[in-house]
């Protein structure tokens, strides 16, 4: 099977050498809810490029002495922390935006912002462009990741970090193509996010985000329930299998 439309994306960072795969977390559920998830993010060796915190849908409205101590713990051991920004795919007001990104820096200190449901097309990209310029004068160093979920428009990959270009569940990942555009870019500009992989098919799933060229992933067994669940809120049953292909290489 074909997971490409054009060149693979790693061939284009010929250039770079050691590009490890790692896990982008979105986010569990609240730290009360799901403790040893939050735990066994600290834990030494696993190979974390960012965990998402959200809230409540963001922020919210105080700060949570709960999520203060996952974050400081998070944050001890080395993770940078991202916090939850709902863009509603452009349909939300871009002072909220802003105003809950300062929350998030005020009160948890975050490393930088996963902005979520980001629309893709051209016409956004401008609004876009202009929220991520003010993050980027809110901290010194934001780590700004797109979450749009499949391939968008190429000019938002020169307004972040990182973009999501898959979200969803491994029924359609598993027979996705990478944008042509996507080659001109080094794989850990990429994040693929997919739900519902069969412990049967980690392997295929780790040879599909390898060669469509996104060295951030999290895969997981859990899923939405035709969208009645968060397939994100708990940790994917072969959570120790996939640490481990992931700690001896699987990436190139």
């Amino acid at each position: 099977m074909s997971y490409l439309t054009g060149t693979p994306a790693g061939t284009a960072s010929a250039g770079t050498t050691d590009v490890r795969t790692g896990f982008g977390v979105p986010g569990f559920a609240h730290p009360l809810v799901a403790p040893s998830e939050w735990g066994e993010l600290t834990r030494p060796g696993r190979p974390l490029h960012w965990v998402v915190l959200d809230v409540a849908d963001g922020p919210g409205a105080r700060p949570d002495p709960h999520c203060l101590e996952a974050v400081g713990r998070l944050r001890n051991a080395g993770v940078r922390v991202l916090g939850h920004l709902d863009l509603t795919y452009g349909a939300r007001a871009f002072a909220e935006v802003i105003s809950d990104a300062q929350r998030f820096l005020d009160w948890y200190r975050v490393d930088g912002f996963l902005l979520d449901r980001c629309p893709a097309e051209r016409t956004a990209l401008p609004e876009i462009r202009r929220a991520a310029g003010t993050l980027r004068t809110l901290h010194s160093a934001p780590h700004i990741v797109l979450g749009h979920g499949t391939h968008p428009y190429p000019g938002y990959a020169e307004n972040a970090d990182q973009l999501v270009t898959f979200s969803g569940p491994w029924s359609d990942y598993r027979w996705s193509q990478a944008a042509e555009w996507t080659a001109s870019y080094p794989p850990e500009r990429f994040c693929h996010l997919v739900h519902g992989v069969p412990r049967g098919h980690l392997d295929e799933a780790l040879r599909i985000a390898r060669w469509q060229g996104a060295a951030t992933i999290w895969f997981t067994d859990r899923t939405d329930r035709g969208g009645l669940l968060d397939p994100w809120e708990t940790l994917p049953g072969y959570w120790d299998d996939i640490v481990s292909r992931i700690g001896t290489g699987v990436s190139e």
